[in-house]
């Protein structure tokens, strides 16, 4: 997996572009600048933009490649951003800590997702809120990104379920024009989600 990534991100061009998530530049505007962590970063898009608004921002992700580009990305924006590597099944964020967190197309197994995905809900303080974008089920009929599998995508209950202990501030299954460089481009059927901690 990781050598797949780091052979994806090694080319100068960036993959997804460098422009943010749109979700998530309609989305972080309207919260007051803390501290937000996003995991599976990549090559760092959403990060800069987060900082660019004055967001204290950590990021992780597996690819040394990802990093470098990032970091890369950061300078050139003039940003700074605490780029850490590690393993989905592993990381653990610092809990009660943050104030938002950005979780953007994972596409993983159910158990490691779930056990991530509570580490994330863990790592937020009280009325810290998750922006979620992943790829729906039927993106299947795309090719617009994600992955070739259903199982490793998502459906409505599916997202209920791992996020069940958050108040829904939103959640919807949208049919977009993605245009995030070359990996995600085109028609998509994706889920929206923004939920909040008690």
């Amino acid at each position: 997996m990781k050598e797949k990534w780091d052979k994806r991100y090694s080319a100068e061009e960036y993959n997804y572009g460098k422009e943010p998530n749109s979700f998530l530049k309609e989305e972080l505007p309207k919260l007051s600048p803390g501290k937000i962590l996003f995991i599976g970063e990549g090559e760092g898009r959403n990060a800069v933009f987060a900082a660019a608004l004055g967001w204290q921002v950590d990021a992780m992700d597996f690819s040394e490649e990802a990093k470098r580009k990032a970091k890369k990305l950061a300078e050139e924006f003039d940003v700074k951003i605490n780029y850490q590597l590690g393993d989905f099944s592993t990381y653990t964020p610092q809990e009660n800590f943050y104030d938002a967190a950005g979780i953007f197309f994972i596409h993983q197994d159910e158990e490691l997702k779930t056990k991530l995905f509570q580490r994330v809900i863990n790592s937020l303080k009280p009325t810290g809120k998750i922006i979620f974008e992943c790829f729906e089920k039927e993106q299947i009929n795309f090719q617009s990104g994600g992955p070739q599998n259903t199982e490793l995508m998502y459906s409505l209950e599916e997202v209920k379920k791992e996020f069940s202990t958050l108040e829904f501030k939103k959640l919807s299954k949208e049919k977009v024009f993605l245009m995030e460089g070359k990996g995600h481009y085109g028609e998509a059927v994706v889920i929206r989600f923004v939920g909040v901690k008690p």
